[in-house]
């Protein structure tokens, strides 16, 4: 019998779980579900005959490498800083490793005790990253035997709300780590434009959006991701003059956020004091500048961000009441934590909500003397708030690719990301019978 550990039992772990657990009872596999709360593993495992949940503090080293050392596979759903210790005691006790987390350095150093000891560690084996990368490289690979030269690769990606459920002035809701989607962007994006190194700071990233058309679904806002430059080579596309990742959100957002960037409210560096005495009108009116007599706080706000007072940006704002006389209720938050805790009350999913995952690659490139242009778009939508697209497309990837390393179909070891074809062709095959359809449109360019 094959023993499987999952370690981390939030909400991208629901479709992973289901998924092992039903290959578990027709291979004869057993699932460990570990979390920090041992009620909610329990309530993912639902009592099922070929899993258990336990108890874990990952913190705890002795307890930690104790549960590892008792299973084949383990799939990691922890933060992504954590993943570090996890390798390092799959390493010692022998045991392959599958996580969605981008791979960090520190990670990629490990390869060649991973390759010695004949261990797959996979890294980037979610949606974005994950479904991303493999999809991309199935059209590169096939581009490349047809001898095309590509010139220029876009992909976009978002995790949004369904038209149906998009019943809110900011076309948006959480359905993933509230945390990360406050702090996306921070840092500085960087791509690549006609052959030059292009580059945006934090404080210019959502202003400097573009638009960009899905078929079927209308136009959305693309936002540059903070680093395109690091698939190039892992690509094969190392010569390649245009290249950029982009994150996606709806007409409107990036204006609006852009607003939240400017006036401070997205910075975790540092804590507001007594904010457990201050509204939320007392923490927006802390950073603006003092203003003439008799003018109201909307009016200085509006002056601030260059805005009309009666603008859609300013209605965004009000609406997540911003300038509401309610208590914060934290305790030497940041900004950004103050923030998050406003958008947790207005950006949450409803029971009924269904959320939707859009995903674009633009592939141009030159083949048989013609400049051609490839669109492959997806789009999948959720069951409802807990069965969410997010979590299928996250969790499906990593339960698929476990089966493929207990079944011995992967050959390679290492540590790794999904772009070689042993992965990527059973993943995306098997992911078409949970509704992950590309569908591409070629046009001839001038």
């Amino acid at each position: 019998m094959k023993n499987i550990l999952v370690i981390g039992a939030g909400r991208s772990a629901t479709a992973l779980i289901n998924y092992v657990l039903k290959n578990a009872a027709e291979k004869g596999w057993f699932v460990t579900v570990a979390d920090a709360d041992p009620d909610l593993a329990a309530k993912k495992v639902n009592n099922h005959p070929n899993g258990r949940a336990t108890w874990l503090d990952v913190m705890k080293p002795n307890d930690r490498r104790e549960v590892i050392e008792r299973n084949d596979v383990i799939v990691s759903l922890l933060p992504a800083h954590l993943h570090f210790r996890i390798a390092k005691d799959c390493i010692k006790y022998k045991k392959h490793l599958v996580t969605a987390s981008y791979v960090s350095q520190e990670m990629y150093r490990l390869g060649e005790e991973a390759r010695k000891a004949d261990l797959i560690f996979m890294g980037e084996m979610g949606l974005d990253p994950g479904i991303d990368h493999m999809s991309a490289m199935k059209t590169i690979d096939e581009l490349r035997n047809k001898g095309a030269e590509i010139i220029d690769f876009r992909s976009y990606a978002g995790g949004l709300i369904a038209p149906e459920s998009d019943d809110n002035p900011w076309h948006y809701k959480f359905t993933w780590n509230p945390r990360n989607v406050v702090r996306a962007g921070q840092g500085t994006a960087q791509y690549l434009e006609e052959g030059k190194y292009k580059y945006i700071p934090y404080s210019r990233l959502f202003k400097q959006y573009k638009v960009i058309e899905v078929p079927g679904m209308g136009e959305f806002e693309a936002y540059a991701n903070r680093d395109s430059l690091l698939y190039r080579e892992r690509y094969g596309l190392g010569d390649i003059p245009n290249i950029l990742r982009a994150t996606l959100r709806k007409r409107g957002f990036c204006e609006a956020w852009s607003a939240l960037v400017k006036i401070g409210l997205t910075d975790d560096s540092y804590p507001i004091v007594c904010t457990d005495g201050l509204t939320y009108f007392d923490f927006v009116e802390a950073y603006l500048p003092k203003g003439k007599r008799n003018e109201s706080m909307r009016e200085r706000l509006s002056q601030l961000l260059k805005i009309d007072i009666d603008s859609d940006v300013m209605s965004k704002l009000e609406w997540l009441d911003l300038f509401s006389r309610e208590k914060i209720g934290l305790r030497k938050a940041s900004p950004a934590r103050i923030l998050q805790q406003l958008l947790e009350k207005k950006w949450t999913l409803k029971e009924e909500d269904l959320d939707m995952i859009v995903m674009q690659h633009e592939f141009i490139y030159n083949l048989d003397g013609k400049k051609q242009k490839l669109t492959s778009s997806m789009v999948l939508k959720g069951e409802d708030s807990i069965n969410t697209a997010m979590a299928k497309l996250v969790g499906l990837p990593l339960g698929i690719f476990v089966k493929l390393i207990i079944d011995g179909k992967i050959k390679s070891t290492g540590v790794n990301i999904p772009v070689m074809e042993e992965v990527y062709t059973p993943v995306l095959e098997e992911l078409e019978d949970y509704g992950v359809v590309f569908k591409e449109q070629l046009e001839e360019l001038s």
